[in-house]
């Protein structure tokens, strides 16, 4: 009897370790606050865990981690799993993907956004490109081209942007340096104090960052269709965390990310309804270019494209099926 007990006794105690030992718990580095830039990675935790019976689970950290212009370099030495991070905060880190915040690409929509982004994270250069940081590209996180809020005078036209100190990175910072402005590269979270303090003038973001930073707080006006490009902000994972993880695991996070992003754009979807009431309610000025203008801007800034180009060439990266990628999936999408 006794016997029986103890080992019916040790089968509980093996399957408890069992259970113990297969349960995998991911930290992930983001920065700010919980906003809509961020809620695919919610969305994809909690997925994640309902589909696993909690067994893995991902706990997301807002700057708890690490800066965010350091996201990639822990994802490399496994400080933690999983990170989001802007190509444009260190281009030299990431120079395939900064093809998706070249100017004047033409993306429209953000479901083509995501579009673009997941056919360039896809190609081998791309996968090599991350591999070097011991990352793995899991999803985009898309964002509507940028405009810029201001204070002071409005500026509607490019030669009043000559001397303009603009918060713009990667080659949006470019193609505002393009027209005579001086853009600085001050991180989302600095870009408040720096329009505050007088730093810049003005401060280019997609519409939910000037919700979650402030700056539609101080801002006088807001160009509404400015529209030069975007900048691009993936959701990596370190490798060796995930070729770690059960099959099961992997189908589990590789599954969720679909519907992550669907609820991204229903999400956004609702942010950009609510848009319009706020510049209202904020006294905000919408200042519309004349096509006129944004053609002139879209003239000066093509050489950017052809720099580009020659720069990640010269790097060995194949610059130009990256751009055939961007183009044949907008193509096909339409």
């Amino acid at each position: 009897m006794n016997c029986t007990i103890s080992k019916a006794a040790l089968a509980i105690a093996a399957a408890a370790m069992a259970g113990e030992a297969a349960a995998v718990e991911w930290n992930a580095s983001l920065w700010g606050k919980r906003r809509a830039f961020t809620e695919h990675v919610e969305k994809l935790a909690e997925l994640v865990e309902e589909k696993t019976g909690g067994e893995f689970t991902i706990n997301i950290s807002y700057g708890g981690l690490s800066k965010n212009r350091e996201n990639l370099d822990g994802i490399q030495i496994g400080a933690f799993e999983m990170a989001q991070f802007c190509a444009g905060y260190h281009v030299d880190k990431n120079p395939t993907i900064t093809v998706l915040e070249l100017p004047f690409l033409g993306v429209q929509t953000l479901e083509e956004e995501v579009a673009v982004s997941h056919a360039v994270y896809e190609h081998p250069a791309t996968r090599e490109d991350l591999a070097r940081w011991n990352a793995k590209l899991l999803m985009t996180s898309p964002m509507p081209q940028y405009n810029i809020v201001g204070t002071g005078d409005p500026r509607d036209e490019l030669s009043e942007f000559s001397g303009m100190r603009v918060r713009a990175t990667g080659g949006l910072g470019k193609a505002f340096e393009a027209v005579g402005a001086v853009p600085t590269s001050v991180t989302a979270t600095e870009a408040y104090n720096a329009m505050e303090s007088g730093v810049v003038d003005t401060v280019a973001f997609a519409q939910h960052a000037h919700f979650s930073f402030r700056t539609i707080d101080i801002a006088t006006w807001w160009t509404e269709n400015l529209n030069p490009g975007t900048v691009n902000c993936p959701v990596v994972i370190n490798i060796d965390a995930y070729e770690a993880l059960s099959d099961e695991h992997k189908a589990a996070l590789d599954g969720s990310v679909d519907e992550a992003i669907r609820h991204y754009l229903a999400n956004y979807g609702a942010l950009l309804q609510d848009w319009e009431r706020i510049l209202e309610e904020k006294n905000v000025a919408k200042v519309r270019i004349s096509e006129d203008e944004i053609e002139k801007f879209r003239q000066v800034a093509g050489p950017i494209l052809d720099e580009w180009r020659e720069r990640m060439m010269g790097q060995g990266i194949p610059a130009q099926e990256l751009l055939d990628i961007v183009h044949s999936t907008l193509a096909s999408m339409r």
